[in-house]
């Protein structure tokens, strides 16, 4: 280490060493034309001429390398410097390793970009450089031709919304970062489905990724209606099962009794699965609402306050705050499906003695309307953060021997999340472990009405 230090010292010292002999040299040079001259002019008599040549002959060789040091940085040619040791000298050596090394980082600089280059026109995705401010395409690979119709070279500077007049792509555009992945059909085939993702990588640049989805979105299609109809299937012999098990008297059979109730319970348990499964494959199935009507949030507050008073069974504190005094607009029983899971979530997971509130309650909305968010705030066990992000996912559980006392199905958070995105709403979760957790659904100003008068809500 002490000699890796020491070396760039060494280094420097000699190169301070042989500019300062160089500058000698060059004076030497200098001085020795005048020097000349003045000997020559002095055996003329007349020593001021004879110094005046020596200065301008001293002038006229400065001006010579001056000039040559000149066309030397101007050329494009490389030139090796010449032996000379004086000062000129050190200057085109100084500038041959600048320009030898700058042509070696030149070098593999556009060695890395034809790499670059060459694996980006290979992905199977199509990769599109657009300029931010303009919306014009400065490059695309390969897959930008098969996927969107883009021609090389005539589309190169034309504008990607003017090029895909079919797309809408100039209000997504228009997000910038905020822009979330679009799927489109193909401009080229409406069969093909494609993901468009907008990737801000730099101030005047944006990189457009078209990647496409048909094949995932035919598996999942595939999915859904194979949990659909199994579903469906399911639902007939659970029935005929539930209705059996009802039969049975335990008056007959004491014996029999815990195992009845026992399977009760879990017959129960499964038709609710069975339940769940086929309102979240209605629900991912849809693209738009079934129906869309004003729906009385002063009644659905109401029924909401009900069920969780039949569901604790005096065991918890229940507020329901209505600081609105608004109506939404929406289905009323997908609605009412979503807000009551996360009240029955929260009964379940929260220990007898908590409480449990629910509020709704106006807020600014991301466009600058007035939205309004119902939230259910509960002192339960609380979730960790590491769970957050998953815990919308069908089937995930933070904890299965929790979520088996309380009889959950793991589907009622993924079908609030349905609920609301066919909504146009959003869910938020904010949880700290053993102090409890709020989920909040905000509705943007589109969807809020004013309130009508009080309604029964069936």
């Amino acid at each position: 280490m002490a000699r890796a230090a020491r070396r760039p010292a060494a280094f420097r010292l000699r190169d301070m060493s042989s500019a300062r002999s160089a500058w000698l040299r060059t004076i030497g040079l200098l001085a020795l034309p005048a020097a000349i001259g003045l000997l020559a002019g002095a055996t003329l008599g007349r020593p001021e001429l004879g110094v005046a040549c020596g200065a301008l002959a001293a002038l006229g060789w400065h001006m010579w390398r001056m000039r040559r040091l000149v066309a030397r940085l101007t050329s494009t040619r490389r030139a090796r410097p010449d032996g000379s040791r004086d000062f000129y000298g050190d200057i085109e050596r100084l500038l041959h390793r600048r320009q030898t090394s700058a042509r070696l980082r030149k070098r593999r600089l556009v060695t890395m970009l034809r790499a670059y280059r060459a694996a980006a026109t290979v992905l199977p995705d199509a990769v599109i450089v657009v300029e931010r401010d303009t919306q014009r395409i400065v490059w695309f690979n390969e897959a930008g031709t098969t996927l969107l119709g883009l021609r090389y070279p005539p589309d190169i500077e034309a504008s990607i919304v003017e090029r895909l007049p079919g797309l809408p792509l100039a209000s997504w555009l228009a997000r910038g970062r905020n822009a979330e992945p679009l799927d489109i059909p193909s401009p080229l085939d409406p069969a093909v489905t494609l993901s468009l993702r907008l990737l801000p990588y730099s101030e005047e640049l944006w990189l457009l990724v078209a990647r496409d989805v048909s094949r995932l979105l035919q598996l999942e299609q595939m999915r859904r209606d194979f949990v659909a109809n199994v579903s469906h299937e399911l639902r007939t012999p659970l029935t005929v099962l539930h209705g059996y098990l009802d039969m049975l008297d335990p008056a007959e059979q004491p014996e029999w009794a815990p195992m009845i109730d026992e399977m009760q319970r879990q017959s129960a348990r499964m038709a609710q699965l069975v339940e769940d499964l086929l309102t979240l494959s209605r629900l991912e199935s849809r693209a738009e609402l079934p129906n869309d009507e004003v729906v009385p949030m002063a009644g659905m507050l109401a029924a909401l306050r009900r069920e969780a008073l039949a569901l604790s069974q005096g065991r918890h504190e229940i507020d329901v705050v209505d600081d609105a005094c608004v109506d939404l607009q929406g289905s009323p029983k997908e609605l009412h499906s979503a807000f009551s899971n996360l009240v029955a979530n929260a009964v379940r997971y929260t220990p007898a003695g908590g409480r449990i509130r629910v509020s709704f309650a106006r807020e600014a909305d991301a466009d600058g309307g007035v939205g309004v968010a119902l939230s259910v705030t509960d002192t339960g066990y609380g979730i960790p953060a590491t769970h957050l992000p998953r815990i919308t996912e069908r089937f995930y559980r933070v904890s299965n021997s929790r979520s088996r006392e309380s009889g959950g199905t793991g589907l009622g958070l993924s079908i609030v999340k349905h609920v609301l995105a066919l909504h146009q709403a959003r869910l938020e979760i904010r949880s700290e472990v053993g102090s409890g957790s709020t989920f909040s659904c905000h509705f943007g100003a589109a969807r809020v009405r004013t309130r009508r008068p009080l309604e029964h809500f069936a």
